[in-house]
């Protein structure tokens, strides 16, 4: 074992991003031990993540990431864990506060900002706007819950770092589209099983224009050019379709 190499178990969820895996591994080969979560991938991610080193469990995801990311943590030999997705990459400098934050060994849960890169550039503003995530954590007492969009429970307290992930959260239209689709899906079913009603003038006519302006003009997606007033829109459309299908789904049983 590299003795550089810090007391940190990064774990990582894979599923057919052998385009990805190889470079996300990397940017965290400080970590003694790096575990990825595999769902069944076909396109040689396994092999490639074996190859760098890590630890590979083949475990389906069952649509529960938060399920997912707690079989991680109980797998983790080391006390820090390190959540990391195979579309983001650990900076130098995120790299030299990560390992600063386990030398100092603070009962402290760490959050990290994810800035968005495209092919096109970045995107700073509106829905792409940096997101603080909860990322650098002791495992002892902190578990994940919520079937997406799922979030820490830790009993320490927070501090947000200051370097930032880079993250590639796309890598094509279809994939955006596609994970649109199964996300709508998701929750239209979540807010179905809570009991969530939907008035078609309230949720399907105003909430959509209403996500549309405020990632546009509140939260300045408009400075982020053609990327910012098409990811305005398909946040537009992401609403409706979240809503379309929870008002199906109550009346029809998600029949049209």
């Amino acid at each position: 074992m590299n003795e550089k190499r810090i007391p940190l178990s990064v774990i990582i969820l894979s599923h057919n991003e052998s385009n990805n895996i190889g470079d996300c591994i990397k940017s965290a080969d400080f970590a003694n031990e790096i575990i990825v979560l595999d769902s069944g991938s076909t396109d040689g991610s396994e092999e490639i993540a074996k190859s760098l080193g890590a630890k590979v469990f083949n475990r389906p995801l069952n649509n529960n990431f938060s399920q997912q990311r707690n079989f991680g943590i109980k797998s983790a030999v080391n006390e820090w864990v390190f959540m990391l997705d195979c579309d983001e990459r650990i900076t130098e400098s995120l790299a030299k506060e990560i390992k600063l934050c386990v030398q100092n060994n603070c009962d402290i849960t760490y959050t990290v900002s994810r800035e968005n890169h495209f092919v096109q550039g970045k995107a700073l503003h509106g829905i792409l706007r940096p997101d603080r995530v909860e990322r650098l954590f002791k495992k002892t007492g902190a578990y994940y819950e919520g079937i997406i969009h799922e979030r820490l429970k830790s009993p320490y307290p927070k501090c947000q770092l200051h370097s930032r992930l880079i993250h590639f959260p796309y890598k094509s239209w279809e994939t955006h589209l596609s994970k649109m689709n199964k996300y709508t899906t998701l929750l239209a079913q979540k807010y179905h099983e809570k009991g969530k009603k939907c008035c078609f003038v309230r949720d399907i006519i105003f909430k959509p224009i209403w996500a549309f302006i405020k990632v546009y003009f509140i939260h300045l997606g408009f400075l982020d050019g053609k990327l910012g007033i098409v990811f305005s829109l398909t946040h537009y459309f992401y609403t409706l379709e979240k809503y379309v299908k929870l008002d199906s789904l109550n009346k029809y049983k998600g029949r049209i």
